[in-house]
């Protein structure tokens, strides 16, 4: 009937922002009827439909052809009005493909003919243009009158559009209040119409602002919310995985930020968004760098560099300047010409508003004028770098810190540079505390990595020995200080976790019968990646703790007889401090790097002998090669400490790869008692945890046993044919014990037994992984319980044998972080905790455990029980293998 097209049309144009795909139907059913109608102005706006939906999905190209047609069918026709807005949304099109003069034309084009509302759209698009360009101080008056305009005319969705853009604009310039606000209400605006999609994209922006305040858990979970919507509608939102991007190297979770940088440059190079795939490649340059590949940093900074020059993009440019000046830092040039070049950088990133990139810049120029003796340079750049001290992002702030010190170094005030790094290790301490999430937590210490490394430098080159055990305190293993990580009562993240252990079994099964798991496989996937984000935003605990490294005298005190090692890496160099009743002591002892090819050769000939595979003369050569690793460790690591050593037993805290190696298996460590502990003031505290009770009445005299049997617990996992006897032999020794085995031995079950129990023992597989550790996991009846299930416990158990392979392994990040089973344990209380560090065979751990049990019975220290059980050990060349793969962690 007549003028059905231009109703269809209509209609097309209101669903475009808010169902893209429904507009689409609807625009092309205008479009016929447009045809057989012979009406202009309807096909106009059909057209006009298709492209705003088009740029919805992200098909920027489809959306410039059908605007452009919009245009052509309107100036054909002679609709001068329609063309303009025609105009008006391709140079939107336009700026969002980088093309700006080409936008402004547009918009140019357009202006004479518009009126009243229309113009206030067109004038909204310029300032975005102008947004885009970084001509920040033009679009923010460009917004300051149109929004009145669009409040006048009750255009709710347009007024929200522009305080969605001028609130970028405000995180862009720094102004983080003002970006919230404008952020928040723009998201609000936009819930009360109805519009889902323009919501998503608020919050993803609102995550940007949060991670800048330093609020990350609200961050993440505004980031979540965004994705849920975008997965439920199918859509792959390239521009929100540039934000994310942005959240995740904030948290410093690199390998993460890095795969999520090139998905976002993939996404946005196929999509022809040109300006978000310049932002990308900066993020993924920052990522790359961060992860130690120079060379992807350089080519990254490289393409963005050449896509802000083709946009005339001078503000954005000056970043990508900034990008490939970090890279030749890190790359070790130190010449005038990288001088000259900083300097400049910095200057240009100040006057655009880059605030913490013209500070890092301005650090690199100072850093490398006093590496070239000019030191009045240094001074110069250094001093407008400290006065970001107190306010802004943690990243700037902690910078400045190292301005600070790096200022008063420079004027020779070594005492006054100490001051600053400790000032601002604290101020990282309270970011911290507000984390939560042991992920986050973790990841934290990459900030101080600066700071801290410089405290140590000082302390090196003074060769003072307290000094170096403090700043490796300081930075060390922070995040494990005892820390409620989540409510117990998450009842989401239970069933996320739930529901990975039925699709865990359900995997199994299908291996078993040989069936495609690919589905499996992808939902078992998707399952860790929700726990992982939901597990983000656990709530911190709200308690700052000012310093972890403990007194020295309490030190001396806790360890008796023992002797501390606390190993040091500083550029590529180790050293050890040893602290022992008497005094405390610093060595030198050589190269990271011939270490790191040792432990290789150890712990591959240990699997080898332990599991016997091969042939005679097979493992006769891993037997040579396991000795030979051996000494050439012992002769880096233990040798130099000799004189301080003597015949003590040990308390080792390891650094970096060291934290995977079987002690026990070092010449010197044979028949040593020996811990392992993530740092002094962890080992410390363990010490000071109570002991297990003392005997029950009718316990032989004489004798203090690992704990009363109503306090211990015997856990046996599925598929080890060996796991169910060996607890059964250890309930004859602890007759009152809780015993779960078979189907009794579930998740729920285990986990409730464990909480805050004296002792266990958990007989199961084990498996850490790698790629995420937080799912680290020992195999139970029902599925695996891992790192996460562990930390809804109220308490760790006092003490804890695992005899699971890999169990004791950990994931070490800057500082020594560690993440993985053990990690968890000590965060909830854990006094000592026995397990492997390597796969070994369920056949040779039985009878080490029995031993080892008779031996904590009889009243040994954990450490003391095992060192005595792998001597005894020794006999049998595989049973010695598996032995020394267990490590006693913690107070020992």
């Amino acid at each position: 009937m007549p003028g059905s097209a231009a109703s269809i049309a209509a209609r097309a144009m209101e669903l475009s922002g808010v169902d893209p795909g429904r507009a689409r139907v609807t625009a092309a059913e205008a479009l016929r009827e447009a045809r057989a109608e012979h009406d202009a102005a309807a096909a106009c706006m059909a057209e006009r439909a298709l492209g705003l939906a088009a740029r919805q999905a992200f098909e920027i190209d489809s959306a410039l052809g059908h605007l452009r047609r919009a245009v052509r069918i309107a100036e054909r026709g002679g609709l001068v009005l329609q063309a303009a807005q025609a105009r008006v949304q391709l140079s939107g099109i336009l700026a969002v493909r980088g093309e700006f003069p080409a936008a402004l034309r547009e918009a140019d084009r357009a202006s004479p003919t518009l009126r009243g509302g229309d113009l206030a759209l067109l004038q909204a698009q310029r300032a975005f243009i102008l947004q885009m360009q970084g001509r920040l101080a033009d679009a923010l008056e460009g917004y300051r009158l149109v929004l009145p305009a669009f409040r006048r005319s009750g255009d709710t969705f347009h007024e929200a559009k522009a305080l969605h853009n001028r609130g970028l604009l405000h995180y862009h310039l720094g102004a983080l209040g003002a970006a919230e606000v404008d952020l928040a209400r723009a998201a609000e605006l936009w819930t009360g119409l109805g519009n889902q999609r323009e919501t998503a994209d608020a919050d993803q922006n609102l995550g940007c602002v949060l991670v800048r305040q330093g609020r990350l858990p609200d961050a993440l979970a505004r980031f979540d919310r965004a994705d849920a919507y975008f997965a439920a509608k199918g859509i792959l939102d390239p521009v929100g995985l540039r934000d994310r991007c942005e959240a995740l190297l904030a948290a410093r979770l690199v390998a993460e930020a890095r795969r999520t940088a090139e998905q976002a440059v993939a996404g946005l190079a196929a999509r022809g968004l040109a300006p978000f795939l310049a932002e990308a490649q900066l993020l993924l340059s920052e990522a790359a760098l961060l992860d130690g590949d120079v060379a992807a940093a350089r080519d990254a900074a490289t393409a963005a560099r050449k896509g802000f020059a083709g946009q005339r993009r001078a503000r954005f440019l000056a970043l990508a300047r900034s990008a490939l000046l970090r890279v030749a830092w890190a790359s070790g040039e130190r010449s005038p010409r990288l001088l000259a070049d900083a300097r400049r950088t910095a200057r240009a990133l100040a006057v655009a508003g880059w605030t913490v990139p013209a500070l890092d810049a301005r650090l690199v120029a100072a850093q490398l004028a006093l590496d070239l003796g000019r030191v009045r340079t240094a001074r110069a750049e250094l001093a407008q770098a400290t006065a970001a001290r107190q306010r802004g992002p943690v990243e700037l702030r902690s910078r400045a810190w190292h301005a600070e010190a790096l200022l008063r170094l420079a004027g020779g005030n070594r005492a006054g540079a100490e001051s600053a790094l400790r000032a601002g290790v604290r101020m990282l301490g309270r970011y911290r505390a507000a984390l939560g999430a042991t992920e986050l937590r973790a990841s934290s210490s990459m900030h101080a990595a600066g700071l801290a490394r410089l405290g140590l430098r000082l302390a090196l080159a003074d060769g003072d020995a307290r000094r170096v055990l403090r700043w490796a305190e300081r930075w060390r293993a922070s995040s494990l200080q005892p820390h409620p990580v989540r409510p117990p009562g998450d009842r989401e993240l239970a069933g996320d976790l739930a529901q990975l252990r039925r699709v865990a079994g359900e995997l199994g099964e299908a291996v078993q019968a040989g069936r495609d798991t690919a589905r499996l496989r992808a939902r078992q996937a998707a399952l860790e990646e929700a726990v992982r984000r939901r597990a983000r935003q656990a709530p911190a605990a709200g308690l700052y703790q000012p310093g972890v490294e403990p007194a020295l005298g309490s030190l001396r005190a806790a360890l008796g007889e023992r002797a501390l090692v606390e190993l040091v890496e500083l550029d590529g160099q180790l050293h050890a401090v040893v602290v022992t009743a008497g005094r405390t002591r610093l060595r030198p002892l050589g190269p990271v790097g011939q270490v790191a090819g040792e432990l290789d050769g150890l712990r591959f000939a240990l699997r080898r002998i332990a599991h016997g595979h091969g042939g005679p003369s097979s493992l006769d050569a891993a037997a040579q090669a396991l000795a030979a690793a051996a000494r050439g460790l012992d002769d880096l690591l233990l040798d130099p400490l000799r004189p301080d050593l003597g015949d003590r037993p040990l308390v080792v805290v390891p650094t970096g790869a060291l934290h995977a190696l079987p002690w026990p298996a070092l010449p010197s460590c044979a028949g040593r008692p020996v811990a392992v502990a993530p740092s002094a003031a962890l080992w410390c505290a363990a010490t000071t945890r109570p002991h297990p009770p003392e005997p029950v009445p009718g316990a032989p005299a004489g004798t203090r046993p690992a704990a009363a049997p109503d306090r211990t617990v015997l856990v046996a996992g599925p598929g080890l044919p060996e796991a169910a006897a060996e607890v059964a032999d250890l309930h004859d020794r602890y007759p009152g014990a809780r015993r779960l085995t078979g189907e009794a031995a579930t998740v729920h079950a285990v986990a409730g037994a464990l909480d805050g129990v004296a002792l266990a023992h958990v007989a199961a597989h084990g498996r850490f992984r790698t790629d995420n550790p937080l799912f680290s996991a020992l195999e139970l009846a029902d599925g695996p319980l891992t790192v996460y299930d562990l930390e809804a416990l109220r308490a760790a158990p006092l003490r804890l044998v695992l005899a699971a392979c890999d169990a004791g392994l950990s994931e070490v990040r800057p500082g020594d972080e560690l993440m993985g089973l053990a990690a968890a344990l000590f965060t909830l209380g854990m006094r000592t905790m026995i397990a492997s560090v390597l796969p070994v065979p369920d056949t040779a751990t039985r009878p080490l455990m029995l031993a080892l049990h008779d031996r904590l019975r009889a009243g040994l220290e954990p450490a003391d029980a095992l060192a005595g059980v792998q001597a005894g050990a020794a006999a049998s060349a595989s049973s010695w293998a598996a032995s020394v793969s267990f490590v006693c962690f913690g107070a020992g």
